[in-house]
């Protein structure tokens, strides 16, 4: 098979590449090791930036989630007992839409279904060839038999256990930071607590109040990561929530069954250079943030932009400027993003080793923070997205 960019991953990250490719008139074909079932069954991050809508429109696969997606103009920082509402809207003219990830990619994969474009699922042993030469190829097993596809270029949006990364893996410099504790988080068929989400600090933990829609909620908890879901019934789930929030949000609070739930560890990862001759990274296999900012979708939605105009300049212009920028300018916006996510965590989370020290620090921060018109528009302009 021939084409000219071959994209690995079928997450959110390579199908807006590929339509994104496809509207500027740049074949491409996608590789997914996994089913589609499986990559729909994925539940992840729900809150997405303006900008990030603003490239579904632009492919032709924001319909859904303008009719059933929730626009939100700020959101609520408790502590203290007491709930304050940021507005971000007024602070930068920009909104946020709750619209989960898996339905972001139901729709993305429709839209390339309906282009009749490429994607192969179930594609065992991806390996990418020759990237950093003149001839880049992909390598495939389906059905038992091996595959190739030559191309121009390779795209490795295939998140952080990818294969892209690990072919690369001794030209990579990687960053971290492995916090202390995790989100245990569930999912439940009930009227969310608040029209808005609510980022709540608290002596026993952080915790947060989101939804997927007006009548499925989902809801977080900072846990230990020496935790298992076993240990965590609906019923102590419930019971813990209720002791951090505050008194109104009790009040409102319905509970029920969960329909899922997990255990995420939190991190921040960064690998540099997002770049390799003709192979680049996108997404989660170049990056991982705490969730707590809402980044992690909307980056991988960021450096697709970046990237799929570096290709569109080089096939319209046969110019390689873009190409050659992409990894700096991708990295500028990851690491504005990684710093955002991380002063959101260290702000709103129980650290172990900070003490009582610790803790007044960021009461005095919320605080600040809640007072301040310019540390409030800040923050907004961080949370709904810094402009690409």
């Amino acid at each position: 098979m021939r084409t000219k960019v071959a994209i690995i991953g079928a997450g959110p990250a390579g199908l807006l590449l590929g339509q994104l490719l496809h509207a500027y008139g740049i074949d491409n074909v996608i590789l997914e090791r996994q089913t589609a079932d499986y990559v729909l069954g994925r539940i992840r991050a729900g809150v997405l930036e303006q900008g990030t809508v603003d490239l579904l429109e632009e492919v032709g696969a924001a319909a859904r989630a303008h009719r059933e997606g929730l626009v939100h103009h700020g959101v609520e920082l408790a502590f203290g007992g007491v709930r304050h509402r940021i507005d971000m809207h007024a602070a930068t003219g920009k909104t946020m839409m709750i619209y989960g990830q898996t339905e972001v990619t139901r729709d993305l994969m429709d839209a390339r279904r309906a282009a009749g474009l490429t994607t192969v699922y179930e594609a065992a042993d991806v390996t990418p060839h020759e990237f950093d030469g003149n001839h880049p190829r992909v390598s495939y097993v389906k059905d038992g038999a091996t595959h190739e596809i030559t191309c121009d270029f390779i795209a490795g949006c295939d998140g952080f256990h990818g294969v892209s990364r690990k072919s690369v893996s001794a030209a990579i410099r990687t960053f971290e930071r492995v916090y202390p504790f995790g989100w245990l988080g569930i999912l439940s068929e009930t009227p969310p607590v608040s029209h808005e989400l609510i980022y709540t600090n608290h002596e026993r933990g952080f915790s947060l109040c989101t939804m997927r829609s007006m009548h499925r909620s989902r809801y977080y908890l900072q846990c230990s990561m020496e935790d298992h879901i076993d240990q965590w019934p609906d019923d102590r789930f419930w019971d813990e929530l209720k002791r951090r929030l505050d008194r109104e949000a009790v009040d409102h609070l319905v509970t029920g069954p969960s329909i899922e739930k997990s255990i995420a560890p939190l991190r921040s990862f960064v690998a540099e250079p997002m770049r390799f001759g003709k192979m680049f990274l996108a997404g989660d296999a170049a990056h991982i943030v705490p969730p707590t900012g809402a980044k992690g979708l909307n980056l991988a939605a960021s450096d697709v932009h970046y990237l799929s105009q570096a290709l569109r300049e080089f096939y319209d212009e046969k110019s390689y400027a873009g190409i050659d920028a992409y990894s700096t300018t991708a990295l500028a916006r990851v690491w504005k993003a990684v710093r955002f996510s991380w002063w959101m965590t260290s702000m709103l989370h129980k650290f172990p080793d900070t003490g009582e020290f610790g803790a007044r620090i960021q009461l005095a921060e919320l605080d600040y923070l809640v007072s301040s018109q310019a540390a409030a528009t800040s923050l907004s302009e961080n949370y709904v997205g810094l402009p690409f």
